[in-house]
């Protein structure tokens, strides 16, 4: 059966398990619009294509399946591409479908056209960089093997964003619905075996430790290994600390659980891993800037060290390893766990995490390097009244990312996405609203004022489409990180980064939502007057803008 290539396309989406896409139509996109009528995918009109983009990746990253936007030419393919880099920066599989001008007209500056003729901007040159798949589709003979490759890359086990163009003409032209049955549209399995001499070597370091501490990266959360990864850990009593962006790895309310690695943090892991470990079982981390301390030469200074990835480009990028192995880490940390059990390994001395941290922050108290003076304690309280609200867990969109990583410990029933990527302002609510349209759990963003002002409008979407969400804004009327390094590296030579705010009360009333100030400790009792399973809230959380967190990112 024959049927035109927007058609095609709808059911090519519907294939890859797409049940929601964001965007914003144009003339030249109406023709996949129009086939949207028709399908069971539901449509959310975004307020700017750059917040549709977001909203698919935090579809793609609440779900683990594939988030779809799609936008017109010109213009609507262009504000894509901040998001669309921060997907393919945190590989999340998101395809953007865009128009085109008819290909009659390439070359002769046609309305909002971008093919790269004639001086048009060049929309292929343009995600180049930023894509693990694009192309603009100019005829339809090889449109299957286009579908083809857009779906392997978004179908990886290391994906990444595919964005498709496609003109006006081509959209309306007839192929044969049959080239859908060439598409694989299955996941590739997972390599189900670790070779022997890996878990070998992984086990002769484990017995030989004294004080092991497991790292556990993004890859624990990808691989599905939490509950295998909290197995090992408790059957061999060894510490857990994460990366940022691996928070709730491990249940931080646990007794083994050190917290996140980071500049941002509060030093209990690294203090620990200094001081204490003599070998890091590093699991699907990858050393960036924060977790690694700015590659800090002497963090892993005479420690033994098992690295594990599925990524080959992950592997050794910034640190040496003892042992190598290049597998999926829950199928790794099964083996692991099998083998311990057949040779009997034994635990390891027991090691009172909660008494170390203690001692950490007393330290840090008596020495002035605490990262956080009494000026946040209303901060901390809010961050503890979460943990007591939502004990059957929450879904925490976070662009701040400090506040959290410190005050906040993810339990095995709340999901943590902070906004790693290329760390984009205006990043947390729209992909909070992509996650909103398929999780149940309560749902919140939280967010400095300045990225606030990036992405305000999008709360509009929540409200129009009827998504509950729960905005966490703090506000302290500047751009508190690039206040903070001018105080610290620039003299006080403030330039740009202070602003005055809006009134959020009555922000929040001419958007028809909740609102709560919280200026004080004391003000959290305000907050039970607040829907936060179905409604839509703005939780303003004052911050003095002279108040500024005690770490140095050495820049």
């Amino acid at each position: 059966m024959e049927l035109p290539v927007s058609e095609v396309l709808i059911q090519f989406l519907e294939r890859l398990g797409v049940k929601c896409i964001f965007g914003i139509p144009g003339s030249h996109i109406l023709p996949v619009y129009d086939a949207l009528y028709d399908s069971p995918i539901r449509t959310v009109l975004a307020k700017h294509e750059q917040g549709a983009a977001f909203m698919a990746g935090g579809y793609a990253r609440a779900t683990g399946g594939v988030g779809a936007c799609v936008t017109t030419a010109g213009p609507g393919a262009t504000n894509l591409v901040t998001a669309i880099a921060s997907a393919y920066a945190d590989h999340l599989p998101v395809i953007a479908i865009t128009g085109e001008a008819p290909t009659h007209i390439f070359g002769k500056g046609g309305l909002q056209e971008s093919s790269g003729e004639g001086g048009s901007v060049d929309q292929v040159a343009l995600f180049a960089g930023i894509t693990r798949y694009h192309r603009l589709v100019e005829r339809t003979d090889y449109l299957t093997n286009v579908l083809i490759q857009a779906a392997k890359r978004l179908l990886s086990d290391t994906p990444g964003p595919v964005v498709l163009s496609i003109p006006y003409n081509v959209q309306k032209e007839l192929v044969d619905t049959s080239l859908l049955d060439h598409i694989s549209f299955a996941r590739p399995t997972v390599q189900g075996v670790v070779a022997s001499q890996h878990i070998e070597q992984s086990l002769a370091l484990l017995r030989d430790a004294k004080r092991p501490l497991i790292i556990a990266g993004y890859g624990c959360l990808r691989s599905g290994g939490q509950e295998v990864l909290r197995r090992v850990s408790q059957r061999l009593n060894i510490p857990v600390t994460s990366s940022l962006k691996a928070k709730g790895a491990v249940d931080e309310r646990s007794p083994l659980a050190l917290g996140s690695l980071g500049v941002t943090s509060g030093g209990y892991a690294r203090r620990y891993l200094q001081e204490q470990a003599d070998l890091l079982l590093v699991l699907g981390a990858g050393f960036n800037e924060r977790t690694s301390y700015v590659w800090d030469r002497e963090l892993l200074a005479g420690k033994k060290l098992i690295q594990v990835d599925n990524n080959a480009q992950q592997l050794e990028k910034v640190f040496r390893a003892d042992v190598v192995v290049q597998a999926d880490l829950g199928t790794y940390l099964r083996a692991l766990e099998a083998a311990c059990q057949e040779c009997g390994i034994a635990p390891k001395e027991h090691v009172d995490i909660a008494a170390f941290i203690a001692d950490t922050q007393a330290r840090s108290d008596a020495s002035g390097e605490t990262i956080f003076n009494h000026q946040f304690d209303h901060v901390r309280a809010f961050y503890a009244w979460l943990e007591q609200a939502f004990p059957d867990g929450l879904v925490m969109f976070d662009d701040n990312i400090v506040f959290a990583q410190n005050f906040y410990r993810v339990s095995a029933k709340d999901r943590f996405y902070p906004n790693t990527g290329i760390s984009s302002l205006g990043h947390a609510i729209p992909a909070a609203i992509g996650a909103g349209c398929a999780v149940k759990e309560p749902l919140f963003s939280v967010i400095g004022d300045g990225g606030f002002h990036m992405c305000a409008m999008e709360i509009m979407t929540a409200v129009n489409y009827k998504i509950p969400l729960n905005v966490v804004l703090f506000n302290n009327s500047t751009m508190g990180l690039i206040r903070k390094n001018q105080h610290h590296l620039y003299q006080d030579r403030f330039i740009d980064c202070d602003f005055t705010n809006p009134d959020y009360a009555l922000l929040a009333q001419s958007f028809g939502i909740g609102h709560c100030r919280v200026e004080s400790a004391q003000d959290l009792t305000k907050l039970k007057a607040l829907d936060f399973h179905r409604g839509i809230n703005l939780i303003e959380v004052m911050v003095d803008q002279d108040a500024y967190p005690n770490y140095s990112s050495r820049r």
